[in-house]
């Protein structure tokens, strides 16, 4: 019985892994493909026939990319955009998920219907859009910021964390004299750091890749342009093939002759773009895997 279990047990994990490894592979090899595209000799992958390394070596289309100050303007404003998004985000919606898992708190089920609703009725586009005009928001930095400072889906995983915080530690803090200033930083946002650290990742990963409202509520503006917004501006100017190199143009990129194309200086801006989050995302996983376990489940 025993030699059977194990059997049907090896043979499962057998399956299982299998399975698991193909379908990583799946999903890591369109992303690797481009990398070694990014790598490769510009007019020698117009021959095809890369795929997971590069056949010439090189750092031109690299080169290019970093060639022009427009780059750099968009990756600056993408960091300073991500780093303003997940303080205020962080901020602003542990506060109210505080306050709202205080059972002392009268209109918190109010509020929370409030917040809850907010996640499947919006007010549409249009009204959005003349709401953020009115505000005196278009073609400003503070776009990116001000609309995205509460999150109610992160304000549920932060509400739900705290209500398995015992109350017994706070009421030992007012004992002692402590106020609700003093308890929420001194003792929830310390004990709180594994689903701060989930909540920031989500918003990190959402500023960082966002484009849609650059291109709705800042478009006419280059300083306001995000790395995102360069990149889906150049992938759709790339898409016309009659245009050649004049779609490099499109990025504010110098054309010299035949050492790029619109093909690998869309490799090159791609790796750009997905690096930060691929080389952060390590550091803070074991947070996210702890903060999405203890945030999820309501005891």
């Amino acid at each position: 019985m025993k030699k059977r279990y194990n059997y049907e047990s090896y043979i499962f994990n057998t399956v299982n892994g299998t399975i698991m490894v193909l379908f990583s592979v799946i999903m890591l090899y369109p992303f690797w493909n481009t990398v070694a595209v990014s790598f490769n000799e510009a007019v020698d992958t117009i021959r095809g026939g890369i795929t997971l390394f590069p056949r010439r070596f090189t750092l031109q289309n690299y080169k290019m990319v970093f060639s022009t100050g427009a780059i750099f303007r968009a990756f600056f404003v993408s960091v300073a955009r991500t780093v303003l998004n997940v303080l205020t985000n962080v901020f602003f919606t542990s506060m109210i998920a505080y306050v709202l898992s205080r059972p002392n708190f009268i209109f918190r089920r109010q509020f929370t219907v409030i917040l809850v609703v907010s996640m499947y009725i919006n007010a549409g586009l249009i009204p959005t859009y003349f709401l953020i005009k009115n505000l005196g928001l278009l073609n400003s930095f503070w776009v990116y910021v001000i609309p995205t400072m509460v999150s109610a889906f992160n304000f549920l995983v932060i509400r739900t964390f705290l209500r398995g915080i015992p109350e017994s530690i706070i009421e030992s803090v007012r004992i002692d004299g402590g106020s609700d200033y003093t308890i929420f930083f001194k003792i929830i946002l310390p004990l709180s750091t594994p689903v701060l650290a989930t909540v920031a990742l989500f918003v990190a990963v959402g500023a960082w890749n966002s484009w849609f409202d650059t291109l709705i509520y800042a478009s006419s503006k280059v300083k306001l342009h995000t790395l995102q917004y360069k990149l889906m501006e150049f992938l759709q100017s790339s898409q016309a093939q009659s245009r050649g190199a004049g779609d490099i143009g499109a990025m504010g990129l110098s054309q010299q002759s035949n050492m790029v194309t619109p093909m690998s200086i869309r490799a090159a801006i791609t790796v750009v773009a997905a690096a930060p989050i691929i080389v952060v995302y390590p550091f803070i996983q074991k947070y996210f895997v702890i903060g999405m376990n203890l945030g999820s489940v309501k005891e």
